[in-house]
């Protein structure tokens, strides 16, 4: 059901992350703490995620530069079960994927749904986080009124390269891609859209921020997340999924998730 972002917008997105593109105005790189590196493996002691901080409750930062989020949390477990230090490389969704697959991110985590086309490209581990995909619209504005109205023609804002994206896609619907949330949410406050499709928790951060917009009852599909590992890392892989599966059995990830949709 869902398509695989064309080889053109890889290779441009590709470009793009190793030149440095200056488009990425909003992109900082930020760790608590951080080493100087290039690529994975290049520092034995550090251990390199990437991810895209516009995705609260999971990512996001509240200065610009330190990226916090349910995945940080998760990604210093992983870190500190693994004696390394933890490195965050924040930039756009699709880049997230790209550095992973290039071999210059450790892992990405950055509420990445696993679909067929991306086993195909990435490793994943198992899942650690459901989560429903939700209908954002603006207050009284009436022609989508229920999930079910979003169908052909529909103009929706979407995270380029999510499932969201994807979904909207094969609907048929008019779709606009961006790189942040909040972008989205400005186009849809200046009636240049009919809705957004989300992640539940990232929409009720986008609403609290946004008193204009709200989140229509009910759902569109429910979405699971992994960690995304380059191919054939099986020995991170089995590592990560060890700290993965704690974390659940002790509730920590959810205690996580409260922690950062409470604040």
């Amino acid at each position: 059901m869902k398509k695989i972002v064309s080889l053109a917008c890889v290779f441009t997105l590709a470009v793009s992350v190793l030149a440095g593109c200056g488009s990425k105005k909003e992109e900082t790189k930020a760790a608590e703490t951080t080493v100087e590196t290039t690529a994975a493996g290049e520092s034995s002691d550090t251990l390199i995620m990437a991810t895209e901080a516009g995705f609260a409750p999971y990512e996001y930062t509240e200065d610009g530069k330190t990226v916090l989020g349910v995945d940080v949390d998760i990604a210093n477990e992983i870190a500190n079960a693994l004696g390394k230090k933890l490195e965050i490389q924040n930039m756009t969704f699709d880049g997230a994927l790209l550095a992973v697959q290039q071999g210059t991110a450790d892992f990405a985590a950055a509420g990445i749904s696993v679909t067929p086309e991306r086993e195909e490209l990435m490793d994943f581990t198992i899942e650690y986080a459901t989560s429903k995909q939700v209908v954002v619209v603006k207050k009284d504005a009436g022609k989508i009124t229920k999930p079910e109205d979003v169908t052909e023609g529909t103009v929706v804002g979407v995270q380029m390269g999510t499932t969201g994206d994807f979904y909207c896609s094969d609907l048929g619907c008019e779709v606009k891609q961006f790189n942040k949330y909040a972008e989205a949410a400005m186009e849809l406050n200046n009636d240049k859209l009919e809705c957004i499709v989300m992640d539940a928790l990232p929409a009720e951060q986008l609403v609290a921020a946004n008193e204009n917009l709200e989140i229509l009852e009910g759902e569109l599909f429910t979405d699971k997340y992994a960690i995304a590992l380059k191919k054939g890392n099986t020995e991170l892989l089995d590592q990560i999924n060890e700290v993965l599966q704690k974390l659940i059995d002790e509730g920590k990830i959810d205690e996580f998730t409260i922690n950062h949709t409470t604040k």
